[in-house]
């Protein structure tokens, strides 16, 4: 008896790893906006490739493993004029930093189907912490993440020179997420 227990435990662990192993970020149902305020007006924007490595424990969220790679070169307005500054040297100088990247350091449970995600956001050279609550809602086989957090931009040196009025571009951004995973256990 005490062998099966053991056989048992020793299985649900190897199919917990596997089953967190196999999850995935499904990308074209996924979103990573921005809205900043230019001269007060709200101005949205998104990226249009990232990736994630996510290995989400429901049941036990503090094990849980999340970091994400964004291509700053994918940053769009939707506006060509605008778009073709956002890779130069003032705003994400992307030739010299093209990813920003962030890594989960603390991960807990705040509610049912919410979690707060706190980590290190890194954008051209320079890390700052950030911490997101995010809800999370599941149908069927797709689990979905839905979080914001705000950042100063000037922090990240995103906009700096000539663009550091922040009369002309506010320094407070804010940054929505919303993240389609396959492959997480039941909530």
């Amino acid at each position: 008896m005490k062998r099966w227990i053991a056989a048992s435990v020793v299985g649900l662990a190897l199919f917990s790893n596997t089953a967190m192993a196999q999850q995935r970020l499904l990308a074209a149902q996924s979103e990573i906006l921005f809205v900043s305020k230019q001269m007060g007006v709200p101005v949205e924007g998104r990226f249009r490739k990232f990736d994630a490595q996510i290995s989400f424990d429901p049941a036990a969220p503090e094990r849980s493993k999340i970091a994400f790679a964004v291509d700053l070169g994918s940053a769009t307005l939707g506006v060509p004029e605008v778009d073709a500054e956002l890779p130069k040297p003032a705003w994400f100088d992307v030739l010299k930093f093209p990813q920003a990247s962030f890594a989960a350091t603390s991960i807990k449970r705040i509610g049912p189907g919410r979690i707060e995600v706190q980590g290190l956001l890194s954008i051209k050279g320079a890390s700052q912490p950030v911490l997101a609550p995010v809800q999370l809602t599941q149908v069927g086989a797709v689990t979905t993440a839905v979080g914001s957090f705000a950042l100063k931009r000037l922090a990240f040196r995103i906009g700096d020179k000539e663009w550091a009025d922040t009369s002309m571009v506010a320094d407070e951004v804010q940054v929505r997420f919303k993240l389609a995973l396959s492959g997480v256990a039941k909530l």
